[in-house]
């Protein structure tokens, strides 16, 4: 099949969320497969209502759902589909960044979840062979379509235990040890550096501090960090960083300069290009379309 290649940009139903979900209702006949093979930064999970859709993933083979199966590709994969069959058909598309999702709590899962080994879509098995994972994530999709288009008080909130729910069914279901948890002794080594970084946001991070509380060489504790946290230790101080900074910039009314001065970066052009690097926007940008996004609530 020749491929004819884009990539998808997904506009979030709420940009703080980072989410967009919706449902697809077709009744025509089966067809060839899509126009165009297709990717995005976001992962993905289909929900099939009723019907049938074929889903190819780039270097897999081709697997064709029924109504009550999920399935999931992971970020940037490149996936086509088609209609099965010519009865209707409706399925339910979840598009999502984990980003925002990964907390303090979450960062030991990070290097996993971030796909550094291998694509979140190996991940399928599990729905295949484990009925009750298939049904109970089929049920959360259901769920946040509900919270996302309806837009109850505190759907946000809603959503975001959803999504962390998906989360954690996978990380306990997974028999192939796909997302084997890190060993408590690594994270337990490496809790008083979080917390020293976390505390220290807005100073200068000197890394022979945080040898010092994780007693280890330079060179020894550059290669544990990247080994358990599953990225190294500058780009988690860069997330936490510009985690805090899209914060503060959505509570207090105070400059870009003095944000980034209350993250620890000094240096005005570093922070725009870490700001567009997590975000795909600029400051001012951000704190407008998260604005927008409040008001329509």
């Amino acid at each position: 099949m020749e491929k004819e290649i884009y990539n998808e940009q997904v506009h979030y139903q709420n940009p703080i969320l980072c989410i967009k979900i919706w449902r697809i209702n077709y009744a025509g006949p089966a067809g060839d497969w899509g126009r165009s093979w297709h990717y995005h930064k976001e992962l993905e999970l289909l929900y099939i209502e009723s019907g049938a859709l074929e889903v190819m993933i780039e270097n897999e083979e081709p697997c064709t759902l029924h109504a009550g199966d999920v399935m999931l590709v992971g970020s940037s994969q490149l996936h086509i589909t088609r209609k099965r069959s010519d009865e209707p058909i409706s399925y339910i598309v979840l598009q999502f960044d984990l980003q925002p999702y990964f907390d303090p709590a979450m960062m030991v899962h990070y290097r996993f979840f971030a796909e550094l080994e291998r694509p979140l879509s190996q991940l399928n098995y599990m729905f295949r062979q484990n009925a009750a994972v298939n049904r109970e994530v089929g049920s959360i999709i259901m769920d946040m379509l509900g919270e996302m288009n309806g837009r109850p008080r505190g759907y946000e909130i809603a959503a975001s235990m959803l999504m962390k729910k998906i989360l954690l069914l996978l990380v306990r279901n997974d028999r192939e040890a796909l997302l084997q948890e890190y060993e408590t002794e690594g994270i337990a080594v490496l809790r008083p550096v979080i917390e020293y970084v976390d505390a220290k946001l807005e100073t200068r991070i000197l890394l022979e501090d945080v040898c010092g509380l994780a007693n280890m060489s330079y060179s020894y504790f550059s290669r544990y960090f990247k080994k358990v946290m599953g990225i190294s230790f500058i780009d988690f101080v860069n997330v936490r960083r510009i985690r805090k900074a899209e914060r503060l910039l959505l509570t207090q009314d105070s400059s870009i300069n003095r944000v980034a001065e209350q993250v620890g970066i000094t240096n005005m052009a570093h922070f725009y290009e870490l700001f567009r690097r997590y975000n795909q926007c600029s400051p001012k940008e951000y704190v407008r379309k998260m604005s927008a996004a409040i008001q329509a609530m």
